[in-house]
């Protein structure tokens, strides 16, 4: 019975030993793991927050002018909408479906950042649209903000309109004819866009897993044209993220693929010009001595030498 015993506190001790010995194992993975989530999270902050404020501390308010003007417009026409005729007139301005002709979507779109979705709290979806403005202009500029924004809604509204012409099927990715007269309205595809271009340019895991896994969970739980158009700006906005800075590489490799123009002789290769050799000095003419008077001249020298 006390071997017995003391083979079982042999055993438990040798068991204590493997397990601090896992753990000796593991310490240093967790605290590089540690050490680079909070790198990750700290340049993260950097990033996304402390280097947009301090551009607002240094452009003032002005800064945030396509944010207010998002946001007031918003505004704007939710109170428009309230009322019968005003209803109509932000449908005529802004309201995009599918079934309507291309042209008429492509006129409409614009305005339809600009209109709030029927099923989205307004004010709840100005906060998240004032944010993610905000942050885009004060990170991005305004040209490139708006191009953000405006190209991830076009995308997503292009989009939802080949699948509704595809149908049902196709593996899931063909819709019903019937979304084609949902009201394709509101910015969120332009946030989703913003925050999404934002977290791939500035390498903000957290933000794109927030604002990718969100629109994912969105598109499996409710299954709608919305979750449809906000993983198509999600798709839209990584690969305008991935495609920034590469416009010259790009550039350079399409001139580079297109054939040289016929019929336009080359230029020809400049050519030294040949060296010409120096022209030799004419010789200067030597006086002749001058004789003294009286002496000697030439023709005097030749009669003495006749003789």
């Amino acid at each position: 019975m006390h071997d017995r015993c003391v083979e079982d506190e042999g055993d438990g001790l040798s068991r204590l030993m493997t397990a601090e010995g896992r753990l000796d194992r593991l310490r240093p993975s967790a605290a590089r793991l540690a050490r680079f989530a909070g790198r990750t999270l700290r340049g993260e902050w950097h990033a996304i927050v402390v280097d947009p404020v301090r551009q607002l501390a240094r452009r003032g308010l002005s800064g945030l002018l396509l944010a207010f003007v998002a946001a007031l417009g918003v505004i704007f026409f939710h109170d428009i909408a309230q009322h019968p005729t005003g209803a109509v007139w932000v449908t005529r301005l802004g309201g995009v479906k599918a079934d309507l002709p291309l042209w008429l979507s492509l006129l409409r779109t614009p305005v339809s950042l600009y209109v709030p979705a029927l099923d989205l709290p307004v004010w709840a979806g100005i906060t998240q649209l004032f944010l993610a403005f905000a942050l885009a202009e004060l990170a991005l500029g305004r040209s490139r903000t708006l191009v953000v924004a405006y190209a991830t809604t076009l995308a997503g509204t292009l989009v939802a309109r080949l699948m509704i012409a595809v149908g049902p099927g196709w593996g899931g990715l063909g819709l019903p004819a019937a979304c084609g007269q949902v009201l394709d309205t509101g910015p969120s595809a332009a946030v989703v866009g913003l925050f999404t271009y934002l977290s791939v340019i500035r390498r903000a895991p957290v933000v794109f897993t927030l604002t990718g896994g969100s629109m994912v969970w969105e598109s499996v739980a409710v299954p709608n044209l919305a979750g449809r158009e906000h993983l198509i700006a999600v798709g839209s906005a990584v690969v305008l993220g991935l495609l920034r800075g590469r416009r010259d590489r790009l550039r350079t490799l399409g001139r580079s693929l297109l054939p040289a123009p016929s019929g336009r002789p080359a230029p020809a290769a400049p050519t030294a010009s040949p060296v010409l050799p120096k022209p030799a000095s004419a010789p200067v003419p030597v006086p002749a001595p001058a004789h003294p008077a009286g002496g000697r001249t030439g023709k005097t020298a030749m009669t003495s030498l006749e003789r």
